[in-house]
């Protein structure tokens, strides 16, 4: 057809010329082709069943052959381990132990405490009095939250006893089960 098109009025230069345009795209038209993805085919798998077997015998009624399923095996999700609670007492930012204070005084304790355990100390964890003089503390204070690793302040407003003498105060941390972890913090303080 292109050959229709090449007329004897054109100079030879200009046939040559038509007819590389025209070669170049055939060309490309083809290596557009040849590069284009080509559809991978799904290939065909019949199901499987199971081989019927059938067993006849002379003057009986002939077994109907019948397919068991199989159940398909189920994964397991693997169980998360769980994690560990831990508290290390690092040091006293306020108030260190023997302190002399006043009768009656306000005392505002600070302890510098590390989460050593795996898990985060979320609002469910909690500091617990254990021991000594509670000194007008409440007995159950929230924990400071802290992921594991980190480093918290505990803080706890006490009042100091009117009479004169030595005192303490511990506390303990406890998880969200009310389970006691880590190292117990303490506050001695001396009333004059």
């Amino acid at each position: 057809m292109s050959l229709l098109l090449i007329g004897d009025n054109m100079k030879p230069h200009d046939r040559f010329n038509l007819i590389l345009s025209l070669l170049a795209i055939l060309l490309a038209f083809l290596l557009f082709q040849a590069c284009a993805p080509t559809p991978t085919p799904t290939p065909f798998i019949p199901p499987k069943a199971p081989t019927p077997t059938q067993v006849l015998v002379q003057g009986s009624t002939p077994i109907i052959p019948t397919s068991t399923p199989v159940p398909e095996p189920v994964a397991s999700p693997t169980a998360t381990p769980p994690c560990t609670d831990g508290l290390a007492f690092v040091e006293d930012i306020s108030i260190p132990d023997g302190t002399i204070v006043s009768p009656n005084a306000s005392v505002d304790k600070r302890w510098l405490v590390q989460n050593n355990g795996s898990c985060n100390w979320d609002s469910r964890y909690r500091l617990k009095f254990v021991g000594g003089l509670e000194m007008g503390a409440t007995t159950e204070q929230a924990l400071y939250p802290a992921r594991s690793g980190a480093q918290a302040t505990i803080r706890i407003s006490f009042n100091a006893p009117g009479e004169p003498g030595t005192y303490t105060t511990a506390w303990q941390a406890v998880d969200p089960n009310g389970e006691p972890f880590g190292d117990a913090i303490f506050m001695e303080i001396v009333v004059e």
